[in-house]
């Protein structure tokens, strides 16, 4: 972890209400967004309780948290871009049940030759996206889905090259 996502972490262990998730929130940070993700207590359904009323009671109590810490979240995520420069975004979980909210979807330039443009018609012709850009945004989600292993060893790769680069020589300009 890097001194700035050292930084955001350590910020929000102190301003997040101790009360409000089970344990320590885990808290994404990328050059645009600061992700804070909660996992909440999860529901007493009952021990007859169908997996559908688990996932609406579970629904249900992110709904609630959501709603019941709507002005305290507004005032930490204010607080926190000013300080850091960057959107702040929450989400819980609930059991099995994950829900993100106030997330950012910004607009990503990419160039696409003719083959690439086919696949993402076919998927809107087919129904699967609503657009090129749900489509492609579709194929990202799939890639991180089905390449999660492999994702994880590149970005383990990743930063033992940032290690390495950080104990390099200093140049100037």
């Amino acid at each position: 972890m890097g001194e700035a996502e050292e930084r955001v972490t350590g910020w929000f262990a102190g301003r997040i209400p101790q009360d409000w998730f089970e344990g320590p929130p885990e808290i994404a940070v990328d050059r645009e967004e600061i992700l804070i993700v909660g996992r909440l207590a999860d529901v007493e359904a009952g021990k007859d309780a169908t997996d559908a009323q688990r996932a609406e009671a579970r629904s249900g109590r992110i709904k609630q948290f959501r709603e019941d810490t709507r002005e305290r979240r507004m005032r930490i995520a204010r607080e926190a871009e000013h300080r850091f420069r960057r959107k702040v975004s929450w989400g819980t979980e609930c059991g099995d049940e994950r829900e993100l909210f106030t997330t950012l979807s910004l607009p990503m330039m990419t160039r696409l030759r003719m083959p690439e443009r086919q696949v993402l018609d076919t998927l809107v012709e087919a129904g699967v996206a609503r657009s090129r850009s749900h489509a492609l945004a579709w194929c990202v989600g799939l890639v991180a889905e089905k390449q999660a292993e492999w994702l994880k060893d590149l970005e383990q790769a990743l930063q033992q090259v940032k290690q390495v680069r950080s104990g390099g020589p200093v140049t100037s300009a």
